[in-house]
Protein backbone atom coordinates (compact mmCIF):
# COMPACT_ATOMS: atom_id res chain seq x y z
CA UNK A 1 0.00 0.00 0.00
CA UNK A 2 1.10 3.56 -0.67
CA UNK A 3 2.01 5.98 2.09
CA UNK A 4 0.65 9.47 2.64
CA UNK A 5 3.78 11.35 3.73
CA UNK A 6 2.58 14.95 3.78
CA UNK A 7 -0.71 16.86 3.59
CA UNK A 8 -1.28 20.59 3.60
CA UNK A 9 -3.62 23.29 2.37
CA UNK A 10 -3.03 26.89 1.38
CA UNK A 11 -4.63 29.79 -0.44
CA UNK A 12 -3.61 30.01 -4.08
CA UNK A 13 -3.22 33.72 -4.74
CA UNK A 14 -0.61 36.34 -3.93
CA UNK A 15 -1.09 40.07 -4.29
CA UNK A 16 1.03 43.16 -4.09
CA UNK A 17 2.70 43.72 -0.72
CA UNK A 18 2.30 47.50 -1.02
CA UNK A 19 0.91 48.98 2.23
CA UNK A 20 0.61 45.51 3.85
CA UNK A 21 4.25 44.48 3.82
CA UNK A 22 4.21 42.67 7.19
CA UNK A 23 1.06 40.70 6.43
CA UNK A 24 2.29 39.79 2.97
CA UNK A 25 5.61 38.61 4.35
CA UNK A 26 3.90 36.38 6.94
CA UNK A 27 1.80 34.80 4.18
CA UNK A 28 4.78 34.25 1.92
CA UNK A 29 6.93 32.79 4.68
CA UNK A 30 4.06 30.51 5.73
CA UNK A 31 3.69 29.25 2.19
CA UNK A 32 7.43 28.63 2.05
CA UNK A 33 7.27 26.67 5.33
CA UNK A 34 4.57 24.42 3.89
CA UNK A 35 6.60 24.02 0.72
CA UNK A 36 9.66 22.92 2.68
CA UNK A 37 7.61 20.36 4.59
CA UNK A 38 6.35 18.86 1.34
CA UNK A 39 9.82 18.73 -0.21
CA UNK A 40 11.31 17.27 2.99
CA UNK A 41 8.78 14.42 2.84
CA UNK A 42 10.38 13.28 -0.46
CA UNK A 43 7.13 12.44 -2.28
CA UNK A 44 7.03 10.36 -5.44
CA UNK A 45 3.86 12.15 -6.49
CA UNK A 46 2.15 15.36 -5.40
CA UNK A 47 -1.64 15.54 -5.76
CA UNK A 48 -2.70 19.19 -6.03
CA UNK A 49 -6.41 19.68 -5.38
CA UNK A 50 -7.57 23.00 -6.78
CA UNK A 51 -10.00 24.82 -9.03
CA UNK A 52 -9.70 26.04 -12.59
CA UNK A 53 -10.69 29.63 -13.39
CA UNK A 54 -12.48 29.08 -16.73
CA UNK A 55 -9.15 28.66 -18.47
CA UNK A 56 -9.60 24.95 -19.20
CA UNK A 57 -13.23 24.08 -18.45
CA UNK A 58 -16.38 25.96 -19.39
CA UNK A 59 -20.15 25.72 -19.55
CA UNK A 60 -20.00 24.16 -22.99
CA UNK A 61 -17.92 21.26 -21.72
CA UNK A 62 -18.56 21.05 -17.97
CA UNK A 63 -16.41 18.79 -15.85
CA UNK A 64 -17.38 19.23 -12.18
CA UNK A 65 -14.60 16.83 -11.14
CA UNK A 66 -11.54 16.20 -13.31
CA UNK A 67 -8.01 14.87 -13.09
CA UNK A 68 -5.04 15.71 -15.32
CA UNK A 69 -3.64 12.54 -16.87
CA UNK A 70 -0.81 13.87 -19.07
CA UNK A 71 2.80 12.82 -18.53
CA UNK A 72 3.79 16.47 -18.82
CA UNK A 73 1.76 19.62 -18.36
CA UNK A 74 2.24 23.10 -19.79
CA UNK A 75 1.10 25.87 -17.42
CA UNK A 76 -1.52 28.26 -18.75
CA UNK A 77 0.73 31.22 -17.99
CA UNK A 78 -1.72 33.58 -16.30
CA UNK A 79 -0.39 36.04 -13.70
CA UNK A 80 3.00 35.95 -15.40
CA UNK A 81 3.64 32.33 -14.41
CA UNK A 82 6.38 30.65 -16.49
CA UNK A 83 5.05 28.16 -19.03
CA UNK A 84 7.88 25.60 -19.02
CA UNK A 85 6.59 22.04 -18.79
CA UNK A 86 6.02 20.37 -15.45
CA UNK A 87 6.03 16.62 -14.86
CA UNK A 88 2.72 14.79 -14.52
CA UNK A 89 2.03 11.26 -13.33
CA UNK A 90 -0.25 9.53 -15.83
CA UNK A 91 -0.30 6.15 -14.16
CA UNK A 92 -1.44 7.54 -10.79
CA UNK A 93 -4.05 9.82 -12.37
CA UNK A 94 -5.59 7.25 -14.70
CA UNK A 95 -5.56 4.66 -11.94
CA UNK A 96 -7.45 6.94 -9.57
CA UNK A 97 -10.02 7.90 -12.20
CA UNK A 98 -10.63 4.21 -12.94
CA UNK A 99 -10.89 3.49 -9.20
CA UNK A 100 -13.55 6.19 -8.81
CA UNK A 101 -15.45 4.79 -11.81
CA UNK A 102 -15.50 1.32 -10.21
CA UNK A 103 -16.46 2.58 -6.76
CA UNK A 104 -20.25 2.78 -7.18
CA UNK A 105 -20.03 6.18 -5.50
CA UNK A 106 -22.01 7.90 -8.24
CA UNK A 107 -19.13 10.32 -8.80
CA UNK A 108 -17.67 10.98 -12.24
CA UNK A 109 -14.01 11.95 -12.39
CA UNK A 110 -13.22 13.11 -15.91
CA UNK A 111 -9.80 12.32 -17.34
CA UNK A 112 -8.21 15.27 -19.17
CA UNK A 113 -4.85 15.03 -20.93
CA UNK A 114 -4.68 18.52 -22.45
CA UNK A 115 -5.24 20.69 -19.40
CA UNK A 116 -2.99 23.73 -18.83
CA UNK A 117 -2.82 24.44 -15.09
CA UNK A 118 -3.51 28.07 -14.22
CA UNK A 119 -2.60 30.01 -11.07
CA UNK A 120 -4.87 27.83 -8.94
CA UNK A 121 -2.29 25.07 -9.24
CA UNK A 122 0.83 26.93 -10.27
CA UNK A 123 1.21 29.60 -7.57
CA UNK A 124 1.24 27.02 -4.73
CA UNK A 125 3.40 24.72 -6.86
CA UNK A 126 5.93 27.47 -7.58
CA UNK A 127 6.46 27.87 -3.83
CA UNK A 128 6.19 24.19 -2.96
CA UNK A 129 8.41 22.83 -5.75
CA UNK A 130 10.31 25.72 -7.37
CA UNK A 131 12.59 23.28 -9.21
CA UNK A 132 9.55 21.48 -10.67
CA UNK A 133 11.08 18.14 -9.76
CA UNK A 134 8.08 16.35 -8.20
CA UNK A 135 5.56 14.65 -10.51
CA UNK A 136 2.24 16.46 -10.10
CA UNK A 137 -1.35 15.29 -10.46
CA UNK A 138 -3.81 18.23 -10.59
CA UNK A 139 -7.20 17.16 -9.23
CA UNK A 140 -9.84 19.73 -10.18
CA UNK A 141 -12.89 20.68 -8.11
CA UNK A 142 -15.09 23.06 -10.11
CA UNK A 143 -16.04 26.17 -8.14
CA UNK A 144 -16.81 28.76 -10.82
CA UNK A 145 -19.92 27.53 -12.66
CA UNK A 146 -23.04 25.52 -11.89
CA UNK A 147 -23.29 22.79 -10.97
CA UNK A 148 -20.42 22.65 -8.54
CA UNK A 149 -19.67 19.50 -6.56
CA UNK A 150 -21.17 19.63 -3.10
CA UNK A 151 -19.11 19.33 0.10
CA UNK A 152 -20.65 15.88 0.60
CA UNK A 153 -19.45 14.80 -2.86
CA UNK A 154 -16.02 16.28 -2.19
CA UNK A 155 -15.85 14.34 1.08
CA UNK A 156 -16.72 11.19 -0.85
CA UNK A 157 -13.96 11.91 -3.36
CA UNK A 158 -11.46 12.42 -0.55
CA UNK A 159 -12.41 9.10 1.05
CA UNK A 160 -11.88 7.40 -2.30
CA UNK A 161 -8.47 9.07 -2.60
CA UNK A 162 -7.57 7.75 0.85
CA UNK A 163 -8.58 4.22 -0.17
CA UNK A 164 -6.73 4.45 -3.46
CA UNK A 165 -3.50 5.57 -1.81
CA UNK A 166 -3.66 3.15 1.11
CA UNK A 167 -4.88 0.03 -0.68
CA UNK A 168 -4.07 0.29 -4.38
CA UNK A 169 -0.70 2.00 -4.72
CA UNK A 170 2.70 0.34 -4.53
CA UNK A 171 3.97 -0.20 -1.00
CA UNK A 172 7.02 1.98 -1.47
CA UNK A 173 5.19 4.89 -3.11
CA UNK A 174 5.20 8.17 -1.18
CA UNK A 175 2.27 10.53 -1.79
CA UNK A 176 1.83 14.15 -0.73
CA UNK A 177 -1.44 16.07 -1.08
CA UNK A 178 -1.81 19.84 -1.29
CA UNK A 179 -5.25 21.47 -1.32
CA UNK A 180 -5.34 24.98 -2.77
CA UNK A 181 -7.74 27.92 -2.68
CA UNK A 182 -9.88 29.87 -0.24
CA UNK A 183 -10.59 30.86 2.31
CA UNK A 184 -13.49 33.35 2.40
CA UNK A 185 -13.55 35.81 -0.47
CA UNK A 186 -15.98 37.53 -2.77
CA UNK A 187 -14.93 38.32 -6.36
CA UNK A 188 -16.64 40.46 -9.00
CA UNK A 189 -19.55 41.29 -6.70
CA UNK A 190 -20.38 44.29 -4.46
CA UNK A 191 -18.99 42.45 -1.42
CA UNK A 192 -15.53 42.13 -2.99
CA UNK A 193 -12.89 42.89 -0.38
CA UNK A 194 -14.90 41.46 2.49
CA UNK A 195 -13.29 38.67 4.50
CA UNK A 196 -15.23 36.57 7.03
CA UNK A 197 -12.43 35.88 9.51
CA UNK A 198 -14.71 34.26 12.10
CA UNK A 199 -15.97 31.75 9.54
CA UNK A 200 -12.45 31.07 8.26
CA UNK A 201 -11.08 30.34 11.72
CA UNK A 202 -14.01 28.12 12.65
CA UNK A 203 -13.61 26.18 9.39
CA UNK A 204 -9.94 25.56 10.14
CA UNK A 205 -10.68 24.53 13.74
CA UNK A 206 -13.02 21.87 12.40
CA UNK A 207 -10.46 20.51 9.96
CA UNK A 208 -7.90 20.35 12.77
CA UNK A 209 -10.22 18.40 15.07
CA UNK A 210 -10.40 21.18 17.66
CA UNK A 211 -14.21 21.30 17.48
CA UNK A 212 -16.76 18.87 16.04
CA UNK A 213 -16.40 18.69 12.25
CA UNK A 214 -19.49 19.25 10.12
CA UNK A 215 -17.87 20.53 6.93
CA UNK A 216 -19.04 17.48 4.95
CA UNK A 217 -22.66 18.43 5.72
CA UNK A 218 -22.32 22.00 4.47
CA UNK A 219 -24.15 23.07 1.33
CA UNK A 220 -22.67 25.23 -1.39
CA UNK A 221 -25.45 27.72 -0.67
CA UNK A 222 -24.21 28.05 2.91
CA UNK A 223 -20.61 28.51 1.77
CA UNK A 224 -21.67 31.16 -0.74
CA UNK A 225 -23.54 33.03 1.98
CA UNK A 226 -20.83 32.89 4.64
CA UNK A 227 -17.60 32.72 2.63
CA UNK A 228 -18.46 34.18 -0.76
CA UNK A 229 -18.35 32.93 -4.33
CA UNK A 230 -14.58 32.46 -4.07
CA UNK A 231 -15.13 30.65 -0.80
CA UNK A 232 -16.40 27.64 -2.71
CA UNK A 233 -12.72 26.80 -3.13
CA UNK A 234 -12.81 25.38 0.40
CA UNK A 235 -14.26 22.27 -1.25
CA UNK A 236 -10.65 21.41 -2.15
CA UNK A 237 -9.78 21.57 1.56
CA UNK A 238 -12.78 19.37 2.38
CA UNK A 239 -11.62 16.80 -0.18
CA UNK A 240 -8.20 16.72 1.46
CA UNK A 241 -9.64 16.45 4.97
CA UNK A 242 -11.54 13.32 3.99
CA UNK A 243 -8.33 11.73 2.70
CA UNK A 244 -6.53 12.14 6.03
CA UNK A 245 -6.09 9.41 8.64
CA UNK A 246 -7.16 11.91 11.32
CA UNK A 247 -8.22 15.55 11.61
CA UNK A 248 -5.15 16.99 13.30
CA UNK A 249 -2.49 19.57 12.54
CA UNK A 250 -1.71 23.25 12.92
CA UNK A 251 -2.42 26.59 11.31
CA UNK A 252 0.83 27.78 9.74
CA UNK A 253 -0.54 31.21 8.84
CA UNK A 254 -3.77 33.15 8.63
CA UNK A 255 -4.18 36.73 7.49
CA UNK A 256 -7.41 38.49 6.59
CA UNK A 257 -6.33 40.70 3.67
CA UNK A 258 -9.13 42.80 2.15
CA UNK A 259 -6.66 44.32 -0.33
CA UNK A 260 -6.19 40.83 -1.77
CA UNK A 261 -9.92 40.17 -1.37
CA UNK A 262 -9.18 36.99 0.56
CA UNK A 263 -8.75 35.26 3.84
CA UNK A 264 -5.22 33.93 3.31
CA UNK A 265 -4.48 30.67 5.12
CA UNK A 266 -2.14 27.73 5.29
CA UNK A 267 -2.52 24.54 7.31
CA UNK A 268 -0.14 21.63 7.85
CA UNK A 269 -1.90 18.36 8.72
CA UNK A 270 -0.66 15.43 10.74
CA UNK A 271 -0.28 12.24 8.70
Amino acid sequence: MGKLVCAAAMSHVLGTPKDIEEQAERVFQGMREIGRAIRDSSPDVLVVISSDHLNNFNLGDPKPLAIATAASLQPYGDMGIPTELIRGHSEFAVGFADFVARSNSGLTLAQVDDVKPDHGVMIPLAITDPQRSIPVVPLYINTVYSDSPTPTECWQLGKLLQQYVSKHRAAEERIAILACGGLSHWLGVPEEGHVNEDWDRDFMRQLLGEVPCWVNTLTNKEILSEAGNGGLEVNAWITLAAALPRLQGEVVFYEAIPLWASGMAGVQFTV
